[in-house]
């Protein structure tokens, strides 16, 4: 088939407008040198061994379909958490729950609402969808401007995304915050608190989402296994949501999306939470020290509570990381705005804490 037949295929237009999701790049192979993948926020450790011999285990069964309807992941998750299976929805990580929230939400012209700068596949997930997408600057310190969002509430919005922590900058929604945006929201707008690295959170202001959860009827509050658990390559999430919106989520769930060695997994990973809580806390001790690090040298480090630290270098986001990158450390830069490091082994946070301060001394 030739180009010219091709290029009468119509697509959608939205297309056009829509970003290419841009993922991290993978650190290169170099002889005599260690290299490091800080662009992508996984977690550095592996699974733990309990964990493995369940994904092994699973593998076993893959010419067989998973169970469809995720029963026991849903029933684990909701004991977790104190909820019931009901209102526990799952998909192919938080960014699969996210489309299907955009498919029994929005209709094309709808809007929706987040702070830019956001999680990347936000404008992706939205422009898809054919809603609208509403961005809200952040805030001089990289936070949600929530009064700003507030605002921008008209009768189009249907849905409204908060990021606490907020990714790629790192801070946290105070509760009291929280508490008064919902209280301006209206009762037919969803609300989505984007919670994926809430494991990594320490700050006491933070708003208790299962809590606001519980008294606002129209609030989902969205997880993922991929970060905290270190199961990103096996693509699983879930959504909290009142037991209505639960199951229009998973009416909208890719057939079987969730595979069965990600189920189990994510079952092993939830007993044996305890055992991974030691490393999510070697985590939160790593990126204090970063930060603190980094400010030493005169950064202006937002207060992170994720497993990454954001340099806001503006348009000096890819010369720093093509700088990094000569010293074997891949970071992800975002053109014009900053540059986002996750917090990984202690090698690659030493690299990350010299190649800054060597660039600062430039």
């Amino acid at each position: 088939m030739t180009e010219d037949s091709t290029r009468s295929v119509r697509l959608r237009e939205a297309l056009n407008l829509i970003p290419s999701y841009v993922p991290g790049k993978p650190a290169p192979q170099r002889e005599g040198f260690t290299t490091y993948k800080i662009s992508s926020n996984e977690n550095p450790y592996p699974p733990l061994p309990s964990v493995l011999s369940v994904i092994a285990e699973a593998a076993s069964q893959v010419n067989r379909y998973p169970d469809m309807s995720v029963t026991a992941l849903r029933t684990a998750i909701a004991g977790h958490f104190g909820v019931r299976p009901e209102e526990v929805a799952t998909g192919t990580g938080s960014v699969g729950i996210l489309g299907q929230i955009m498919q029994i939400a929005c209709d094309p012209g709808d809007e929706v609402i987040f702070a830019w700068r956001s999680f990347e596949a936000y404008p992706i997930i939205v422009g898809l969808s054919g809603a609208t997408a509403v961005q809200v600057p952040l805030t001089a310190d990289a936070s949600h401007d929530l009064p700003a969002m507030a605002a921008a509430i008209t009768e189009r919005t249907r849905v409204v995304l908060v990021c606490t922590p907020n990714n790629p900058t790192g801070p946290i929604i105070p509760a009291d915050e929280l508490d008064s945006f919902l209280a301006a929201v209206p009762s037919d707008v969803l609300v989505v608190i984007d919670e994926a690295y809430v494991e990594f959170g320490r700050d006491p202001r933070a708003a208790d989402a299962l809590a606001v959860w519980r008294s606002h009827p129209n609030v989902i509050v969205l997880r993922t296994f991929s970060k905290a658990y270190g199961l990103a390559g096996l693509r699983v999430g879930y959504a909290i949501a009142h037991e209505p919106i639960a199951d229009a989520l998973r009416k909208a769930a890719v057939p079987f999306g969730v595979s069965d060695l990600a189920q189990q997994a994510a079952i092993a990973s939830l007993s044996a939470y305890d055992e991974l809580a030691v490393r999510v806390e070697d985590l939160v001790i790593e990126r204090s020290r970063v930060i603190k690090a980094l400010r030493e040298q005169g950064w202006d480090v937002p207060d992170s509570q994720a497993n990454f630290i954001w340099l806001p270098l503006g348009d000096d986001a890819l010369a720093f990381a093509e700088v990094a990158a000569e010293q074997g450390l891949v970071v992800r830069p975002f053109a014009g705005d900053g540059v986002r490091c996750t917090i990984a082994e202690v090698e690659a946070n030493d690299r990350l804490i010299e190649v800054a301060a060597a660039y600062r001394a430039r």
